[in-house]
């Protein structure tokens, strides 16, 4: 009865060009290989027997001709295609065991049902080994193996997924008498048990035990010839227990993963995969991971302290209140404090009364007084910031006391001696003591305190909260006599009446000083406070941005050394890519492992990064008094762009890993 062909190669030529000479690795070969042959394929260096194994192997595609493996022509196929026939119905075991050094034994076995679809089920690589032998060096790494147990590894793995045909190139060369006769034993019993064995070898000795042996000379087939196989001195016989032990082969390998199991399934053996590649080169990894880190602990202390300033400054932007406009005698280049020129203008009390009674849109005006003076409580002493105003002062300028009373307009009539105190006067003269309704001096006056400010903090040029707020009228006539006004603040009842009431103020104004036109400039100034909050908050939002990109170029830079360091792990593991692809990885597998790496590269980065950053901020903020805020947003958003850059930067080495030919790669040196 004619047995099943799963080897068919019909008339295939593969020529090789270096330079100018040309090389026919194989001449029109043809052969078939019948289901349950053990063909040992023989011939000196150079006559072609590992490219035709190549070729059988799906590891290289022929120049001409066709191949079919077990039924499926492989003419034409993708390179994704030619994988998953190869994870399918093909096993390898290489010369040089081609073991990752870095994986145990029975992980080594498992690999191949990574690609398969196979659950990547260690129970079943478990069984595998032992059906070779090896169940108490499961946990061992090859190093911990001798040669002839590396070779067993390396069959169990080529046996994991069942393959219709087991492909060993020089499986023997590498091992000592006792270990070739171990191995050659296991080949034979696994060919009795129906596997489909083909052989290189250069070793007479070796082709006894095939039914067929094959010689090749310069690329052709030269003898194709049946034989009865023989056993070698010291081989074990056929119906010892590991014999048995191989039967359990037969009871079939689990089934395939489908759908979001697979893809689980997937990405679960990409991130382990990932770990152990890293961790096997802790300092490399480390380098890494230390750029990334610089660059997203630069942005989080910079986002951090940034958002601190920008609510610092809205803070003390709410302290000039809404829609306010500041009027002062002088030009705008001669300060707040008074007029300039031989004729400076003045305000008074009557210019006042008459913007109250003239502009329209404005809620509330307050005038006010500034001076500095010495004050005294017991026997301390503190010089400070007088201003003098009215009670609307505390609603336009957001200085409502929060301890106490606001003065009343009553009180500002009478000359009441009543102040309000903020809060680094109080630490000063008062210490731990509560001021309110104690006595203090100013300028020979006693002044009861009915009220404190809230407090404001500094704003970079003055501490906001070293004032004393006392009543308009009490200011002017009892402590400093002053005639004139210093400064008015008009509170707008919209910010669309801004311009308006501005026009209406300078109007008013010039025509009660007979102001001329060519004057007007030097002659006072109203000041949209709303303008400078809006251009504070603009320069603060532009130093945040420039900052940012700074920080943003050290996140750039630990990404171009994710990406310079995966190159190198892609060049260093060239032969452990070909191994992959050769046991059926396809481009999308290789691709997404390396991703997967450059992806845990720049997380762990951006994670120790978010904390650096969180810490260096934190002492910055405390050795400054510089307030420090990261929301929770930001974090979100900072890990999300270095899994970004972890994921861009990785992908060229990846995809240079993907594209790599399984034949080129694992003879890469």
């Amino acid at each position: 009865m004619t047995k099943p062909i799963v080897i068919n190669i019909d008339q295939v030529t593969k020529i090789f060009r270096m330079g100018d000479n040309v090389l026919r690795a194989l001449d029109n070969v043809t052969l078939q290989v019948e289901e349950g042959d053990f063909v040992a394929i023989v011939g000196p260096s150079g006559s072609g027997k590992s490219t035709l194994m190549n070729m059988i192997g799906l590891l290289d595609v022929p120049d001409t001709g066709s191949i079919s493996i077990a039924g499926h022509s492989v003419c034409g196929l993708s390179d994704d295609e030619l994988c998953g026939l190869r994870a399918d119905s093909i096993g390898f075991v290489f010369q040089q065991f081609n073991l990752l050094s870095r994986t145990s034994a029975v992980e080594n076995v498992g690999l191949p049902m990574l690609y398969s679809g196979v659950p990547y089920d260690l129970k079943w690589a478990h069984k595998i080994l032992a059906a070779v032998g090896l169940t108490t060096h499961a946990a061992h790494t090859p190093s911990q193996l001798s040669g002839g147990q590396q070779q067993r590894v390396a069959i169990a793995r080529a046996l994991v997924n069942k393959p219709h045909v087991l492909l060993a190139d020089e499986p023997t060369g590498n091992l000592d008498s006792q270990s070739e006769r171990e191995i050659l034993d296991i080949l034979v019993q696994l060919n009795r048990g129906g596997i489909t064995v083909v052989i290189v070898t250069h070793e007479q000795e070796v082709t006894q035990i095939a039914n067929r042996v094959i010689k090749m000379r310069d690329g052709k087939i030269t003898s194709d010839e049946r034989q009865t196989p023989q056993y070698l001195d010291g081989m074990k016989s056929l119906d010892q227990s590991n014999n048995a032990s191989l039967q359990l082969y037969d009871n079939g390998i689990p089934a395939k993963d489908t759908g979001s199991k697979a893809l689980l399934r997937k990405v679960k053996s990409y991130t382990s995969e990932a770990l152990r590649s890293l961790t096997s080169n802790k300092i490399r990894s480390f380098l890494s991971v230390l750029g990334i880190m610089i660059g997203v602990a630069a942005v989080i202390a910079v986002l951090g302290l940034g958002e601190g300033a920008r609510k610092t400054m809205e803070k003390e932007l709410s302290g000039l209140g809404s829609n306010l406009l500041a009027v002062y005698p002088g030009g705008s280049g001669r300060g707040m404090g008074g007029g300039g020129g031989s004729n400076p203008i003045r305000l008074f009390p009557e210019d006042i009364a008459a913007l109250k009674a003239e502009l329209e849109h404005v809620t509330e005006i307050a005038p006010r007084v500034n001076s500095k003076a010495m004050v005294q409580f017991e026997e301390k002493t503190w010089n400070t910031s007088i201003t003098g105003t009215t009670s609307d002062y505390a609603k336009l300028r957001a200085s409502m006391p929060d301890i106490g009373r606001n003065f009343t307009k009553g009180e500002d009539d009478a000359r009441a001696r009543v102040a309000i105190l903020g809060r680094t006067v109080v630490k000063n003269l008062f210490g731990d003591k509560d001021p309110i309704g104690s006595e203090f001096k100013l300028n020979r006056l006693y002044f009861q305190v009915i009220g404190l400010l809230p407090a404001k903090g500094s704003n970079g040029w003055q501490d906001q909260d070293d004032v004393i707020i006392i009543p308009l009228a009490t200011a002017m006539h009892r402590v400093f006599g002053f005639e004139n006004i210093h400064m008015v603040d008009v509170q707008v009842d919209t910010s669309e009446h801004m311009s308006d009431v501005e026009g209406q103020i300078k109007s008013i104004l010039q025509q009660r000083k007979k102001i001329p036109d060519a004057k007007m400039e030097d002659a006072f100034t109203v000041r949209n406070m709303a303008d400078i909050q809006a251009a504070i908050s603009s320069t603060n939002k532009i130093m945040s941005l420039l900052l940012s990109i700074i920080a943003s170029i050290s996140l750039l830079v630990g990404g171009i050394g994710v990406m310079n360091i995966m190159l190198v792990s892609v060049t260093e593991r060239t032969r452990e890519i070909g191994l992959r692809k050769a046991l059926g990885a396809k481009k999308s597998d290789i691709l997404s492992q390396f991703l997967v790496e450059a992806l845990l590269l720049a997380i762990l980065g951006g994670a120790l990064g978010v904390a650096v950053g969180w810490g260096i901020s934190a002492v910055a903020a405390a050795v400054t008094n510089w307030p420090f805020e990261v929301s929770p947003t930001v974090v979100a958003l900072v890990t999300g762009v270095t899994a970004l850059v972890g994921i861009i930067f990785g992908f060229w080495p990846a995809k240079k890993a993907a594209a790599l030919q399984p034949i080129q790669a694992l003879k890469y040196e």
